[in-house]
């Protein structure tokens, strides 16, 4: 939590609420006083070595390799670059597998939030988040090749010897400690009955595997301070431990305590409607992720999560498969996006969502997609012949979704309980046969020089209309916003939505936007309600960097599919792409007209721009029109 000035402190208090700035408060007190260190000493304690229950089944190799066909050669390529030292992070181009820690070896407290020299952490917390290790427990299982199980028990040695308990960036999350505690544990259990799993190296793993969970409990704080997915990560992780080291002193503590943080999460951070506190559809496909990892574990234990905790969950589910483009697999890139893919068990890409929602719907007794490669991740997860029925086609009034023929749009429309991630109230997200048009411009990076410190949360580069260059909401760190906008849907049903926000009320305006589905005209419109004199507004919306042409009023792209028209009705449009200005006159920040549809990599893009003022602003018409 960034609080800057004894003013924004009382602001969070007030609007955060006492119970969360106490608890970072205390959790800041215990770091900078030296506590945390004591309690989490360089090397770790002394572990007792056991057995490792075996949490995960997987499907037969047989079933697995006729799932894939011809692809499941390609999990056996990504597992040989991987034996070579390459590795794909988020989602992106190959580079070096980096095991060592690169010259940081001081003590874990060193290195929260960002590596000593400034830059940006996430790339190295990647690496220790060991989907390379799952990558090689894939390829032994599909192949019964040993040179894979022995690669995988080699680089986890490795990095085990690099990475001592408490020592260097590995260790400064625990969340990153946990969600490296489930891949170890998934990845041993499906190596578990090859040659090169010895009884030396499972005892070493499952001291290792007790070591991650004792650096949790201390910094727990943190985690319940943010009630986040780095609460349930850590809970999880706890659990996980608890469960898989059975006679460990302190499994049954652990289990206790990670299960009941994580149906307590679940509580708090998942709404009635399935909607999620961090906004972001790539942190509620991570939270799926782990909500079918805890159906793993409370089957283990033979102890079924509570319904109320499953009622939650399947909201949560149906509220994601609502965000659905179903001829592609990707979802509206809504709010924060920092590549977060646990258990990336799916040959297909990071962007596809389908995998994931497939295993938490067999996970949570939900009916599926029609069977397709999609089923691989449910399968490595042992839940094959969990789908009891094929999901059906329906709009979901809730996130605000509109579809007409192979059209369909999300509508942004929140009432914030939690923390916002973005200021992007009435963004649209428009996609069109599998393309996605107008879309969200998405994260890029947390940590690095300006302007790119998390540059793309703010409202200036969503699909909305942004009013004296003012923020929806006040900016009081990178990752905190405070005076909350919040939103009220007038009107919602399959082809019109309407809803309005009141994050210009210091300007004592109101932006309310409407959008109308028609069969191959898309129209959306922008009031502003309340006195405009002197007021000036800036109406954005971000596109593929496809071929264009401007004639008037309105752009015209030429898409893979077909031509499509944007127009803004008797309004001047400037076009703007990878910061600079390619039509128009309105400014280009070094920002604008970028998309990352990942963490880490960002693409040009192209930023329709219109600027108003005055009475310009009580009504603006926007037409999408697509070709027969």
């Amino acid at each position: 939590m960034a609080a800057r000035s004894p003013a924004t402190i009382l602001k969070a208090l007030w609007q955060l609420g006492p119970r969360a700035v106490g608890q970072y408060s205390l959790y800041a007190l215990q770091l900078r006083s030296g506590w945390l260190r004591a309690q989490t000493p360089a090397g770790g304690r002394p572990q007792p070595a056991g057995p490792i229950t075996r949490l995960v089944r997987p499907a037969g190799p047989a079933a697995l390799r006729k799932l894939l066909g011809k692809q499941a050669k390609s999990v056996l390529t990504e597992a040989d670059e991987v034996l070579r030292g390459r590795v794909r992070l988020f989602g992106g181009e190959s580079r070096p597998l980096r095991l060592d820690p690169g010259g940081h070896t001081q003590h874990w407290t060193a290195y929260t939030g960002a590596l000593p020299n400034g830059s940006d952490i996430k790339p190295v917390w990647e690496v220790g988040r060991m989907g390379w290790a799952t990558l090689l427990a894939r390829a032994y299982w599909l192949s019964g090749e040993e040179r894979y199980a022995e690669g995988l028990w080699r680089r986890v040695e490795q990095f085990l010897d690099k990475n001592p308990p408490n020592v260097g960036p590995h260790w400064s999350s625990a969340q990153e400690v946990a969600l490296r505690l489930i891949a170890l544990s998934f990845s041993c259990s499906v190596v578990a009955e090859a040659s090169a799993t010895t009884p030396e190296r499972t005892q070493r793993l499952s001291q290792a595997l007790a070591a991650h969970a004792e650096r949790i409990p201390p910094s727990l704080r943190y985690a319940q301070a943010q009630n986040n997915n780095h609460l349930l990560s850590e809970a999880l992780g706890l659990w996980t431990a608890g469960v898989a080291l059975p006679q460990h002193p302190n499994a049954e503590q652990w289990r206790a305590t990670g299960r009941t943080h994580f149906i307590e999460a679940i509580r708090r951070q998942v709404a009635a409607d399935g909607a999620y506190s961090q906004h972001s559809a790539n942190y509620q496909r991570l939270m799926l992720q782990l909500a079918a990892w805890a159906s793993l574990l409370a089957a283990a234990e033979g102890q079924p999560l509570p319904g109320e905790t499953l009622t939650r969950l399947r909201a949560a589910c149906t509220w994601l498969f609502g965000l659905l483009d179903s001829e592609s697999g990707q979802v509206a890139n809504l709010g924060p996006n920092d590549g977060a893919y646990i258990l990336p068990l799916s040959l297909l890409p990071f962007s596809d969502h389908r995998p994931a929602l497939q295993a938490a719907a067999a996970a949570l007794g939900l009916p599926g997609l029609k069977p397709g490669l999609w089923d691989e991740l449910r399968l490595w997860l042992g839940l094959d012949g969990k789908l009891t029925a094929t999901r059906k086609r329906t709009t979901a009034r809730s996130p605000l979704r509109l579809e007409s023929g192979d059209t369909w749009a999300y509508l942004r429309a929140a009432h914030f309980d939690g923390r916002p991630g973005h200021a992007d109230q009435l963004h649209l997200d428009l996609w069109w046969r599998g393309l996605n048009i107008a879309h969200d411009a998405g994260t890029y990076l947390y940590n690095a020089p300006s302007p790119w410190d998390n540059a793309l949360s703010g409202t200036a580069v969503h699909n909305t209309l942004m009013l004296d260059d003012a923020e929806q909401m006040t900016r009081a760190g990178r990752f905190l916003w405070l005076d909350f906008a919040q939103a009220t849907v007038l009107q919602h049903s399959p082809r019109r939505a309407a809803a309005e926000h009141d994050g210009y009320r210091r300007l004592g305006l109101t932006h309310r936007r409407s959008v109308q589905a028609n069969p191959r005209e898309w129209v959306v419109r922008d009031e502003v309600l309340g006195d405009t004199a002197g007021h000036r507004g800036r109406l954005h919306w971000l596109l593929p960097d496809w071929p264009w042409r401007v004639a008037g009023d309105t752009l015209h792209l030429r898409s893979p599919k077909g031509r499509i028209s944007i127009q803004v009705e008797d309004h001047t449009l400037s076009l703007l792409r990878a910061g600079k200005r390619q039509h128009g006159a309105a400014a280009a920040a070094p920002t604008a007209g970028w998309v990352s549809h990942t963490y880490a990599s960002k693409q040009p893009a192209l930023a329709l721009v219109v600027e108003l003022e005055d009475d310009a602003l009580h009504s603006i018409t926007t037409k999408f029109v697509f070709p027969k």
